[in-house]
């Protein structure tokens, strides 16, 4: 005699709702992602833009301020471009055609933030430092203020390129597992 074994569905129906609880927690988390994406952009376009400063060496008033150097003007404007896409990336929805293409900007945005925090950093060593071969003297001290602000804002700069790395891999995800959205 042959013994025939029930299939298990109750095990296959609550697979598909863990897969589709699972999908919701994911969902919240990437509204979560877009959202901090939103706060470190803008966080670091206000920091940035009010950062200066002004010190009297010899009797001549020195200013510091974020607009004198074209790096951190570069990093201003692309965190603003970042902060507006993040802005209108949150009220497309995920069935709309244009959620396939927003991938390829979200890509462009953490390139775009990446070679913006690295060019400020460029700029905020050379103002705590110094560069003694080109008779570059450091000018943190003299206007702790301006750098201040402007770590303040790499700080919020390298959260918002940190959160954009975190988007993209999930829109890879997103893209590589249809099945899990």
């Amino acid at each position: 005699m042959e013994t025939v074994l029930p299939l298990p569905t109750l095990q296959i129906s609550t697979a598909t709702y863990n897969l589709t609880g699972m999908a919701k927690v994911l969902r919240v988390f990437f509204l979560l992602l877009r959202l901090l994406a939103v706060a470190a952009t803008l966080c670091a376009v206000v920091i940035m833009a009010t950062s200066h400063d002004s010190t009297t060496v010899f009797g001549i008033t020195l200013e510091a301020k974020f607009q004198h150097t074209p790096a951190l003007v570069f990093f201003v404007v692309a965190n603003g471009i970042a902060f507006i896409y993040s802005l209108i990336v949150l009220f497309v929805p995920s069935t709309s055609l244009l959620s396939r293409s927003i991938i390829v900007f979200d890509v462009i945005l953490a390139m775009l933030l990446t070679a913006a925090i690295a060019a400020a950093g460029a700029m905020a060593q050379l103002g705590k430092k110094g560069n003694s071969h080109a008779g570059w003297f450091p000018i943190c001290d003299r206007v702790p203020n301006f750098c201040d602000h402007v770590m303040g804002a790499m700080i919020c700069g390298c959260v918002a390129v940190i959160t954009f790395l975190l988007i993209v891999l999930y829109d890879i995800h997103q893209v590589l597992s249809p099945k899990f959205p």
